[in-house]
């Protein structure tokens, strides 16, 4: 067979199920072959980045990776910015991009670029076929170097020459190897540091969304009570309506939840990322006690110095803990505060639920809306921008991988596209997408393909014309903010124009019932509502309130 006959074969023996994006002429070969599969389905996007999120959000929600394909020169270095993202949120992504005949690429010539090279800083590995017969190795390795923890994007480039070739050779095919799981000994270390604690926290990060992980953390904290702080990326860890969950940290200010870190006499972080929140924030003067319990070690920093580190399979680390619960009993505790956190956080998510304004609707009446009309297992997306702040404080969940937001590349432009993707995951489920009118416009020819899949999604636009979460967070520095103002198109015309059904709605009294109208419409659906972004610099005052409150 071909060499691009091979590649697809191996990807398939892979279980590859998608590879989106915007072919080329040095893919052609390729994308002859994959025409014949029946075992992968392509989805063509009307750009690449676009194709990079929809791969991510596939990534995000199976633990597999899925395909995002360009061409060389500028096609590969329009899927980088989502490739990046991919990586830094740790979500598997196979990236596959064509490239010139290698007679040619020691030269000047026709859109050649070094194109593993530009790649190999934002995956976490990156190479060239430059033989048919390695092409098994190289698809092995790539797939199980991108679900290994921490998972991220590989890179393969396949020159179009090489994609010619005969070959004889057959696909590897995969085995599954178990991770390794943290000494004995080192767990029990960890255990007398529990039992010495009086007052532990659990700061849970993006490793927690793992299944298995989340199961275990649920069965420890009905065990003994210990309250639990998600980050972004770690939402749903434990389900939102237990008395330990104790919601969401990562704002820049300090907010409720920072209150309760600083009286914990232990920190536990579990699958924690550096990359969402730094350690400083929480940790400013490097002396909290701390228990790191990850797949990989801690990363080195001087305000993340911890005393035992759990390397290994962060369930079975959990599981062994349970264990000894099980065992020696659990402490008397004293998570007094901690209740008090969670009531206070409670209240403030509930202050607008009956906001009936005209003009303008408040971010805290959105996302009350947003949460009451999606079930426990619906899917929303975060973009980036001022409403991510708004999300990632108000909007909790019940489930892990049922808020999607990207916090550790942060790149708008990312929910739109990643709706799509998350509405082939999931075909059953509710997906609602929440974007800036800056964010939805960075990718918004990617509603021609969520019309032409018709996949059933909904996208709320916050409307404020300009660069809201900058002016914010320049008001809050200088005490005004630089021309950040423009201007936005007509949105149901603008839905019209792609097959989408549309909606404006001013009221806030009116937006829970279009919200639910919109997720039971067929096809895709565009929810535009006029964001009051005054509540932006009041947050901000209320955040420096609670600070000195302890």
């Amino acid at each position: 067979m071909k060499a691009s006959d091979l590649l697809v074969k191996c990807l398939e023996e892979e279980g590859i199920e998608y590879i989106f994006g915007v072919p080329g002429e040095e893919n052609a070969d390729f994308m002859m072959s994959l025409e014949k599969s029946d075992k992968i389905r392509f989805i063509l996007t009307r750009h690449e980045q676009g194709a990079a999120f929809m791969a991510e959000i596939y990534g995000r929600l199976t633990g597999n990776p899925a395909g995002a394909l360009a061409t060389l020169g500028p096609g590969a270095t329009n899927l980088i910015t989502g490739v990046a993202d991919s990586n830094m949120d740790r979500a598997p992504m196979l990236v596959l991009t064509g490239q010139g005949a290698t007679d040619r690429l020691h030269k000047e010539s026709h859109q050649i670029m070094d194109v593993v090279g530009m790649f190999k800083p934002v995956t976490k590995w990156a190479t060239t076929i430059l033989n048919a017969e390695t092409i098994p190795e190289i698809v092995r390795k790539a797939v199980r170097l991108a679900r290994t923890e921490k998972p991220g994007a590989v890179h393969i480039e396949l020159p179009e020459d090489i994609a010619k070739h005969d070959t004889t050779v057959k696909p590897l095919v995969p085995k599954r190897f178990r991770r390794a799981v943290p000494d004995d000994k080192i767990v029990d270390r960890a255990f007398d540091m529990l039992k010495a604690a009086k007052r532990p926290l659990i700061i849970a990060g993006n490793g927690c969304i793992r299944r298995r992980a989340s199961k275990q953390l649920r069965i420890l904290c009905e065990k003994t009570g210990i309250g639990v702080i998600s980050t972004f990326m770690a939402k749903g860890c434990v389900d939102m309506d237990e008395d330990y969950c104790l919601y969401t940290i990562g704002l820049g200010s300090k907010d409720r939840v920072s209150l309760a870190v600083d009286d914990a006499d232990l920190v536990i972080t579990l699958g924690f990322d550096m990359v969402e929140y730094h350690p400083h924030l929480w940790n400013p003067k490097g002396e909290k006690k701390i228990l790191h319990a990850d797949f990989l070690p801690a990363e080195i920093d001087q305000y993340y110095h911890p005393e035992t580190e759990l390397v290994g399979d962060l369930a079975h680390a959990l599981w062994m803990l349970n264990e000894r619960f099980d065992a020696q009993g659990v402490p008397d505790y004293d998570f007094d505060f901690q209740k008090k956190v969670r009531a206070d956080m409670t209240a403030d998510f509930e202050e607008y639920k009956d906001d009936d304004t005209d003009g303008a609707i408040r971010p805290q009446k959105a996302l009350w809306d947003a949460r009451q009309v999606m079930g426990p297992d619906d899917i929303l997306l975060s973009d980036v921008g001022a409403h991510k702040m708004w999300i990632a404080r108000h909007y909790q969940c019940h489930e892990p991988n049922t808020c999607l937001i990207p916090n550790g590349f942060c790149s708008m432009g990312f929910a739109l596209p990643g709706a799509v993707a998350a509405s082939l995951v999931d075909p059953d489920k509710n997906i609602l997408a929440i974007c800036g009118d800056a964010g939805v416009l960075m990718n918004v020819q990617e509603m021609e393909t969520a019309k032409r899949l018709n996949v059933k999604i909904t996208v709320m636009v916050w409307e404020d014309k300009e660069y809201g979460l900058i002016a914010w967070k320049q008001e809050n520095e200088f005490g005004r903010h630089t021309p950040l103002a423009f201007d936005n198109p007509d949105w149901n015309g603008l839905a019209e124009a792609f097959g989408w059904n549309g909606h404006v709605v001013t009221k806030s009294a009116d937006l829970q019932g279009v919200l639910r109208t919109a997720l039971d419409e067929d096809g895709p659906s565009l929810v535009v509502i006029p964001i009051d972004y005054r509540e932006n610099n009041l947050l901000t005052k209320k955040l420096g309130e609670v600070t000195c409150t302890i």
